[in-house]
């Protein structure tokens, strides 16, 4: 079980460790009084409204909600000095092993306690001063007070319901007075128990100074295993007193009836014990509409105390009482003892805690209704999945800031329905789905505008638009999906095509891509390709062509120059000019 994280506020009990929280709302779900804030997906205690019952713990599959650790607490203050008891609860029994019971005294004398006794001696006297309680009231009905969250939760939600709460402490209360009176009061009391909510009932304002520190049994093996203590290496050892009577059977429902010799019989009509909130909530409601008196024995965790948060949640609260049962049968307390001389006080005063909450106007409740799709009664499903009862719970957290719309599951899957609605409806490509027979279920705007068609056509086959080649390959459960080009002539078309089958809808899905426009500037790019290549060529054959022509100009020019040469060169050298010629510049005189 997690027990790290921080408190969101001072002295709160139980809390969320946020980096466990995954938006699931289960613990919204699952507590009874719904102290839950959901902020940014995020599910946070609400300190004010929680009773710290624990429920939320035991329900949360990520270990997100957990509960105060005050382990170091307590190791400061034994490291403080003075005089130490521990009252230990009698569910021990139902966590710690047969081989290991009789070591834990030992154990928790190492720690540095000077005295180690079982709530148990308190249960007994809690018992019998309710057994008094009702007989000096006459009759009537009672409400007994020895589980804590029972009581908060009948201060805070069920406040006309107060009165009937019986004025006596709880056992573990009704031990500390016990032990302070015996010690003296500079005496540290500290209290081992599977119970959350003794935690926040220790450090009710009324009981300050009783109890100086409260752990669970997971918090006690953690300390052990910091000092080093070793349960299984430990000798055998007892408690340094014995209950009285039945007391230890104490944590189960009907154990506080036992213990003070009342009814106990589960037909009894007088008497009634209830574990679990839904049996506490009928039982409480009875008290208002019954017209016999009765004593409730209410126990907020199903099964009682053998289930209380502080116990490991995956042994079973069944096996877990059964070895609460064998270890209370197989040691009985000592005798009642029928005189006690110096009597302790336990008298406790509860009474109404109701805290006073906004009241919304149905506008306001319907403003909520119609932001969430739910105006219309009828889409009001009351399902209850966000955690409330019903839609109107819903809404009326909503204003108060405890919940957020999209908590709404029917709400938020119109919401992702309309997202996809609209991805269909704006997409360029067209979309079209089929029945079984490959009639037209749906088209999209693309795809009507693709074909020129309207929703008349919706009903007929696939057929009456396109080549249905593909659609009827895939019904005929040769592939779950095929993709081909195909040319649509009659709309000149060329798509790309994707077509599949949604088998278990037995419903066929065609997406068409217009790659026409791509095709024609293909098309023109080809086109272009082709006459720049035509063109190159005819350049590089004219190229070709004029520097044939240059040549061959160059070599006429360069034989007249050679015969040119030729002749001037006789002439220097007095030759004659072959062919008989004269020379061009002769004057007509001899030499």
């Amino acid at each position: 079980m997690n027990t790290q994280g921080v408190p969101q506020k001072p002295g709160q009990v139980v809390f969320t460790n946020k980096a466990r929280c995954r938006d699931c709302y289960r613990c919204l779900r699952a507590c009874p009084v719904k102290a839950i804030r959901v902020v940014g997906g995020q599910a946070f205690v609400e300190a004010d409204r929680c009773i710290a019952c624990g429920t939320c713990i035991r329900e949360c599959p990520q270990e997100a909600k957990t509960f105060r650790n005050d382990v170091e607490r307590a190791a400061r203050l034994m490291a403080a000095g003075g005089v130490f008891a521990v009252s230990v609860a009698p569910s021990f029994a139902a966590y710690f092993k047969a081989e290991d019971r009789a070591k834990l005294p030992t154990a928790l004398r190492q720690l540095g306690f000077a005295y180690v006794g079982e709530t148990a001696i308190g249960a007994y006297e809690v018992a019998h001063a309710t057994a008094e309680h009702i007989n000096a009231c006459g009759g009537g009905s009672h409400i007994c007070t020895a589980c804590p969250a029972v009581v908060s939760y009948v201060e805070q939600y069920e406040p006309d319901l107060a009165p009937k709460l019986t004025p006596i402490l709880s056992p573990m209360l009704a031990h500390a007075k016990i032990l302070k009176r015996r010690l003296g009061k500079k005496a540290k009391v500290f209290f081992i128990g599977p119970c959350v909510a003794k935690k926040a009932e220790a450090e009710r304002t009324e009981n300050e100074g009783l109890v100086d520190c409260v752990l669970t049994f997971v918090e006690l093996e953690e300390w052990l295993r910091r000092a080093g203590v070793v349960l299984a290496a430990r000798q055998d050892g007892g408690f340094d007193e014995e209950p009285t009577g039945d007391a230890r059977f104490f944590p189960v429902p009907g154990g506080l009836a036992r213990t003070a010799s009342l009814h106990t019989d589960l037909l009894a009509a007088d008497c009634l014990a209830v574990s679990g909130i839904a049996e506490v909530r009928q039982a409480l409601d009875s008290l208002r509409e019954g017209e016999h008196t009765m004593l409730v024995e209410p126990l907020f965790c199903p099964q009682g105390c053998v289930n209380g948060p502080g116990m490991p949640s995956e042994a079973n609260m069944y096996v877990r009482r059964g070895e609460l049962l064998e270890y209370a049968a197989n040691y009985a307390g000592a005798e009642p003892i029928e005189y006690r001389s110096e009597p302790v006080d336990l008298h406790a005063e509860y009474g109404s805690n109701k805290a006073k909450e906004a009241v919304f106007t149905e506008e306001q409740i319907q403003a909520v209704f119609e932001q969430t799709g739910k105006a219309n009664p009828d889409d009001q499903l009351n399902c209850g999945a966000c955690g409330y009862a019903s839609c109107r719970d819903k809404a009326i957290a909503v204003l108060r800031g405890m919940a957020v719309p999209e908590m709404c599951i029917p709400y938020m899957r119109r919401l992702a329905e309309q997202r996809s609605d609209k991805i269909l409806e704006s997409t360029p490509n067209g979309v079209v789905i089929l029945n079984a027979q490959l009639e037209l279920l749906y088209m999209n705007p693309a795809f009507r505008s693709m074909f020129q068609c309207t929703d008349s056509v919706l009903g007929k086959r696939i057929s009456y638009l396109v080549d249905p080649e593909p659609f009827e390959q895939i019904a005929g459960g040769h592939d779950m999906m095929t993709e081909l080009t195909a040319r649509h002539d009659r709309y000149n078309l060329v798509c790309h095509q994707i077509v599949y089958a949604m088998r278990d809808e037995r419903q066929y899905v065609g997406i068409f891509v217009n790659i026409t426009n791509s095709l024609d500037t293909q098309e023109r790019l080809k086109r272009l390709r082709a006459q720049t290549i035509r063109k190159a060529h005819e350049l590089m054959e004219h190229q070709i062509k004029a520097a044939q022509e240059m040549a061959q100009f160059l070599g006429e020019s360069t034989a007249r120059s050679e015969e040119l040469v030729r002749n001037i060169l006789s002439m220097a050298n007095d030759k004659p000019i072959e062919n008989g010629g004269e020379a061009p510049w002769d004057t007509g005189t001899s030499k």
